[in-house]
């Protein structure tokens, strides 16, 4: 339940035009998303902060469609100024990932594939700098 203050800070507040777009948190997987959160808050604060991330987990599962601009709201106190480019790209990725048949974003989908692409690059490169080392032993 929004308190007064909160109801004031939503009227002043101006939010990206992401945030007038619903999202179904049945279309979306939890689980990616949940990742996601940990590691980025962790990112912003310094630290695994289990209150921060739990709470956050909460705002997203609370509803089936979450109020993402409440939701800026109440992570404020926590994240201070990195509040808003959090919350932004945390929608931008609910909203992707309820477009996508496995409801993961597909943003994550593309940066873990590069990453395994990068890890394939370094065995490559590994295994081709001790066969080198190899021929010129002999």
């Amino acid at each position: 339940m929004a308190t007064s203050v909160d109801a004031k800070l939503l009227r002043a507040t101006k939010f990206p035009p992401e945030f007038s777009q619903k999202v179904d948190m049945q279309k979306v997987n939890v689980e990616v998303m949940k990742k996601w959160i940990a590691g980025k808050i962790a990112e912003i604060l310094g630290n695994e902060d289990d209150v921060v991330i739990e709470l956050c987990f909460n705002l997203v599962e609370g509803e089936r469609f979450p109020d993402i601009k409440k939701m800026q709201i109440q992570l404020t106190g926590f994240l201070e100024k990195d509040t808003a480019a959090f919350c932004k790209e945390l929608w931008k990725l609910c909203l992707s990932a309820q477009s996508n048949p496995q409801g993961v974003p597909k943003e994550l989908l593309e940066a873990k594939k590069l990453e395994l692409i990068q890890e394939k690059v370094g065995i490559i490169e590994a295994y081709l700098c001790i066969t080198a080392a190899n021929v010129t032993a002999d």
